[in-house]
């Protein structure tokens, strides 16, 4: 389909189900609030579908990452600085993270819901062979050791002065 035409269908097929309507208060920019009612079915359905084919061909880091510079994204183009080369710069970063972000999603759409059903791409990160707490040939569980002993070094060293502190008053 073109986009036109998708975005036709699930309008149709999200307003009949009641996807896509939101009534929110707004921070505009000059400091106001305000409130709008805005009603997007084929976008939320497109933005979750999306959002799934993110979780399962992005690592972790890049995945976070381009959540947290979405809101900056979002205020930039609200604010209207659109030809700015931050902007180009942001765009540049989000053409990079989507190389890989394709496939199929199974979707649900009942009562305002859009329910995950399943998903698929050929660029998955997701592998049931390689995510197990079993034994396999793939990760040694006893490397759990090492890590939780570095990463919970901080709270120990936290504990062992605030011991020490507290034996001297």
């Amino acid at each position: 389909m073109d986009g036109v035409s998708l975005i036709q269908k699930l309008n149709e097929l999200g307003g009949a189900n009641g996807v896509g309507i939101i009534d929110i208060v707004e921070n505009r920019l000059v400091g106001m609030k305000c409130r709008g009612v805005y009603e997007t079915p084929g976008g939320t359905i497109l933005y979750r579908a999306h959002e799934m084919l993110e979780q399962i061909c992005l690592d972790k880091m890049t995945q976070h990452y381009k959540q947290k510079m979405a809101l900056e994204f979002a205020d930039l183009v609200y604010n209207g600085q659109w030809y700015t080369p931050l902007r180009e710069a942001l765009s540049a970063f989000v053409d990079k993270t989507q190389e890989t972000v394709t496939g199929t999603v199974k979707l649900k759409l009942y009562k305002g819901n859009v329910i995950g059903a399943g998903m698929q791409s050929p660029y998955s990160l997701y592998s049931e062979e390689f995510a197990t707490f079993g034994e396999d040939e793939v990760y040694n569980q006893m490397d759990s050791q090492g890590f939780i002993n570095i990463f919970g070094l901080p709270i120990k060293v936290k504990a062992l002065l605030d011991a020490r502190r507290n034996a001297n008053q």
